[in-house]
């Protein structure tokens, strides 16, 4: 999001898009009732709206170990006999990637129970942990003080690197997601939302060219941009410069390119195989551009 929060084009982007942050689900929610025209949407969220349209160049994924992915347990605990895992529910896609290699570990029926991001209060209530995003990472950096603090030692899966061991592809989490309701009638304006409320009429292909355009060049000047994304963010959340920098520019993958594309056609097959997502009535969605 660098243009769009950042000069010189932040204030040309203020005139043509309105901002809303919210949580993904949310975000897919706006999407798929037309209240908003482009969202940052969990790839799940592909399987539910019928007619989405992913905005190709950007994404949120990685080709390895990601760190804001963790599932956590007990090491006296083997996966195959977990028999509770509380989950942070932030992540409907996290929560099915992880439903797919519990099924490969053994353990496909383990049930998940929906708790707050905190690793002490969800290990309290179950055998192990989804964690995800920030309250991850800093799980990370407290894994030493936590063993000095409780002696009992845990085991820490990153979901993106058993992912990639398993399928030899990267861990697509996110996609940029155009709403169906926006694509395809012919009109002259340009959106005035990527998540949020109302919108332009309908939108034509040359339109969403431009829109395409200004997303993937703010995510080439953003990772331009490293150094003062790193100094903001060390500001915020008490993890070390270096570990943020080495999230930013390692950790997390930012091109849709094919590898992606493929992880994401996998993913919707293993989860419709697996029955996973069964609110969903998969089929495997199809992927439009």
């Amino acid at each position: 999001m660098w243009d769009f929060e950042h000069p010189p084009l932040d204030a040309p982007l203020a005139f043509r898009y309105q901002i809303d942050r919210m949580s993904p689900a949310e975000c897919a929610d706006r999407l798929a009732t037309g209240a908003a025209d482009i969202g940052l949407i969990p790839i799940a969220a592909l399987a539910t709206t019928p007619g989405l349209r992913i905005l190709p160049g950007c994404t949120i994924a990685s080709k390895g170990r990601v760190r804001s992915l963790l599932l956590v347990r007990r090491a006296s605990q083997p996966l195959q006999s977990l028999r509770s895992v509380a989950a942070d529910t932030a992540s409907r896609t996290t929560l099915a990637h992880a439903r797919i290699l519990l099924r490969h570990w053994g353990n496909p029926s383990v049930p998940f129970l929906p708790a707050a991001a905190d690793l002490d209060a969800m290990l309290a209530k179950a055998d192990a942990a989804i964690v995800i995003g920030d309250p991850a990472l800093l799980a990370l950096e407290e894994r030493a003080n936590r063993f000095e603090r409780t002696g009992e030692l845990l085991v820490y899966h990153d979901l993106a690197q058993e992912w990639h061991t398993l399928t030899g592809l990267p861990f697509v989490s996110a996609v940029w997601s155009a709403s169906p309701k926006k694509m395809g009638a012919p009109g002259p304006e340009s959106p005035r939302t990527a998540l949020g409320t109302s919108g332009a009429p309908g939108l034509d292909f040359e339109t969403w060219d431009s829109i395409t355009h200004d997303f993937i060049q703010s995510r080439i000047h953003g990772l331009e941009n490293i150094d003062a994304l790193v100094a903001e963010w060390s500001a915020r959340i008490a993890i070390p410069e270096e570990t943020i920098r080495t999230y930013l520019t390692t950790n997390i993958h930012y091109t849709l390119d094919e590898e992606c594309i493929e992880a994401m056609q996998v993913f919707f097959r293993l989860a419709a195989e697996c029955g996973v997502l069964p609110e969903y009535n998969l089929p495997v969605p199809e992927l439009v551009f």
